[in-house]
């Protein structure tokens, strides 16, 4: 009423904008720049890494209020929304397991780069990232040699089912490649067959690299990546702060283990009492007048066998098993468990 007293017209009474004609806890113009400009530089990073970095430099502002500056600015694309994990499984202390897998690339790439990513479970830092040029055992055993010389060796490795550590066109499985790792005291978990999930750390890993390829650009070519992944590499592990780490960084998680790669691995001390038999040069055991296939690449190795169910025996070669033999049916198949579940805590 006063405004179309005002006014004297009608148009007066039309409702008006609630924004406020003044706004104290405006974020400031040049904070607001702040954060574009750290977005800018960092296109595949999200509101709460960002609230870090701002941190760094004495600016206290809350997530919602990042969130909200980079949607202003049409900085937040729709398929990069996406929902946090609510449960998290981990294992206790850094290089209790390491998960290794490579990276899939498209397929005008994969014949010149094949990235292979080593990730410890517990801090998620990346222990390795190589560009290699292909699958190939000896490529990959120098490298992963280099890495546990640098790194130390694991307690545990996850790994899927593909070369070079699993031959999925063998009945028997293994690969020298497995063995040798088993042979530096490694106990090898296989992860489900089409379960990418079970290697959830490396694999969000791999799309964190496949996003900030996407966004930021790749390489040029080939012989660029090694350059590119050991940027990546750097950032990830000391820059980039992890939300399912409370926000620090992996490397302040990690520290090398204290378990030294060694060239020529001692002789295998089964526990006393264990019923241990050597494997024939065909890859064959003898257990009650049958022969049953084990596998060539541990031929004149010795295995403990130990039972876990009726007419069931595992076959244990160090701390790793590789072998399930059924006694009633004279067969055996390979082994292939969850690998957060243990069948023997003593094997």
């Amino acid at each position: 009423m006063n405004r179309y007293k005002a006014t004297g017209r009608l148009d007066g009474v039309v409702e008006q904008s609630r924004r406020p004609h003044k706004s104290p806890n405006k974020t400031a113009p040049e904070i607001e720049q702040k954060v574009i400009e750290l977005r800018k530089a960092r296109p595949d990073w999200g509101a709460p890494k960002l609230q870090v970095l701002l941190k760094a430099d004495n600016i206290e502002l809350p997530v919602v209020t990042i969130h909200r500056i980079l949607l202003r600015n049409a900085l937040v694309r729709e398929r990069d929304r996406h929902q946090q994990a609510t449960l998290r499984y981990e294992r206790e202390k850094p290089n209790e397991l390491w998960q290794m897998d490579f990276k899939g690339m498209p397929p005008e790439l994969s014949s010149e780069v094949l990235p292979l990513s080593v990730l410890d479970d517990h801090s998620r830092y990346i222990v390795g990232l190589r560009a290699m040029p292909g699958t190939k055992g000896e490529p990959v055993r120098s490298y992963l040699e280099q890495t546990f010389i640098e790194n130390g060796v694991p307690e545990a490795m996850l790994v899927d089912h593909g070369t070079p550590w699993w031959n999925v066109n063998h009945p028997w499985g293994l690969t020298t490649l497995a063995v040798w790792l088993m042979k530096q005291g490694i106990r090898l978990h296989f992860s489900g067959i089409r379960h990418p999930q079970t290697q959830g750390k490396v694999e969000s890993l791999h799309r964190t690299i496949e996003r900030a390829w996407r966004i930021r650009g790749g390489p040029a070519d080939a012989s660029g990546w090694p350059k590119w992944l050991h940027t990546i590499r750097e950032e990830y592990n000391n820059v980039r702060p992890h939300e399912a780490l409370d926000m620090a960084t992996p490397a302040s998680r990690w520290h090398p283990s204290a378990k030294k790669f060694n060239d020529h691995p001692d002789v295998w001390d089964y526990p006393s009492g264990a019923h241990v038999r050597s494997v024939n040069p065909s890859g064959q055991l003898q257990l009650a007048n049958r022969h049953y296939t084990i596998t060539r690449v541990l031929a004149k190795e010795r295995v403990m066998l130990q039972p876990f169910a009726e007419e069931k025996i595992a076959v244990i070669y160090r701390n790793t098993i590789v072998r399930e033999i059924d006694l009633r049916t004279g067969q055996s198949f390979p082994v292939s468990f969850n690998p957060y579940r243990e069948l023997f805590s003593e094997a």
